[in-house]
């Protein structure tokens, strides 16, 4: 199966909200090699940290509510 690995990124962002914590933090419990494409979209800093948890940039912030909206929110 061919994916569209933009579309995947853009839900497991739109997700990431689900765990918002400490007003950017995210758990980082979704497939490495997403978590690892936002980390090099600059939307989350390095997944590979012992830490738990990443932090959303602004930038990614911002684009995974417009996304959690988009794509989530009932109508």
């Amino acid at each position: 199966m061919n994916l569209n690995t933009d579309r995947i990124d853009d839900a497991v962002l739109a997700l990431l909200l689900l765990g918002l914590h400490e007003q950017n933090r995210v758990w980082k419990t979704f497939d490495w090699d997403a978590m690892n494409r936002l980390h090099a979209k600059g939307l989350i800093s390095d997944p590979m940290s012992k830490a738990k948890s990443v932090v959303l940039s602004e930038r990614g912030l911002e684009k995974a509510e417009a996304l959690m909206q988009r794509l989530f929110a009932q109508r």
